[in-house]
């Protein structure tokens, strides 16, 4: 192959889909105390909410370290001429700066372009996966970097949260502290935009927070992907999967839990669908 793709762990690409593509990720780090895991290497995403349940103890997360990028791409460049990394928002982590200093620290040659993705989650996920589609096509790396600049803006989710309470504990509520005021019998929704967490809505109760999710892919007149993610409430998000599959096929649906280190600033109980597709012209 010639052209190898790198993402991070908050992707959330789903472990079987990027073994099949090819996708190599580089996990985040969450500690508790002073005890730290491999974001889904160390710790499954199960095993860390119970462990939020009943830990005293609120976790942090950290970037990977520098040498972890190299390491990746030092392993790759037996078999790849260039790779391709494809980073969560410079804006909500320091991801992307140390995929760029890896750079520096591999010790194999082998040309390494590091592009920040300006999102998070599944919408950073699937246009991923789309970029390692084209990479097992043949694409070149200027190509593959033309495929995520047309693809990040057509990517965008809504998040339909139990409470904002975990995103202030860990410093990432960005603009939807305007919520913070009033967060009591509210089920605030919020999304990404230009790389930072932006509030969406809110409603008086979950279900219709959820009815908001289905209006919101219902919105789309084309739907290349879609993915439904949750945080500890599979039940609800096998539940908005049948309703979407009035929209979409229900086997192109691709079903993410949330990675933990996305889970450790939302907290238990977010449920997510991302989207890759077009919206009506005005």
């Amino acid at each position: 192959m010639a052209v190898r793709i790198v993402t991070d762990s908050i992707a959330d690409i789903p472990s079987h889909v990027a073994e099949q593509l090819g996708i190599s990720v580089v996990p985040l780090i969450i500690q508790f105390g002073t005890k730290a895991y491999r974001d889904g290497v160390d710790m499954s995403a199960d095993q860390f909410y119970l462990q939020l349940q009943d830990s005293r103890v609120f976790p942090t997360t950290s970037t990977p370290p520098p040498q972890a990028f190299a390491d990746v791409y030092d392993s790759l460049a037996a078999s790849a001429q260039e790779i391709v990394v494809i980073t969560l928002s410079a804006r909500l982590s320091g991801t992307y700066e140390a995929a760029l200093q890896g750079r520096a620290l591999k010790s194999k040659s082998c040309r390494v372009e590091v592009i920040d993705s300006r999102t998070a989650a599944m919408c950073q996920g699937l246009v991923v996966m789309r970029s390692a589609q084209a990479a097992l096509a043949g694409s070149t790396v200027s190509e593959i970097r033309e495929i995520v600049e047309r693809n990040v803006p057509r990517a965008e989710l809504l998040a339909a949260f139990d409470t904002l309470e975990y995103l202030r504990r860990g410093g990432r509520i960005g603009a939807a502290k305007a919520y913070l005021g009033s967060m009591l019998n509210v089920n605030p929704l919020i999304t990404l935009k230009g790389g930072v967490v932006k509030p969406a809505g809110r409603t008086r109760s979950r279900a219709k927070a959820i009815d908001q999710l289905y209006e919101f892919a219902a919105g789309y007149s084309k739907i290349d992907e879609m993915a439904v993610e949750n945080t500890a409430c599979p039940e609800e998000a096998k539940e908005l999967i049948e309703r979407l599959a009035a929209l979409f096929p229900k086997e192109r649906i691709y079903r993410s839990k949330m990675t933990p280190v996305i889970g450790a600033h939302t907290g238990p109980g977010l449920l997510v669908v991302a989207i890759l597709g077009d919206r009506p012209k005005a």
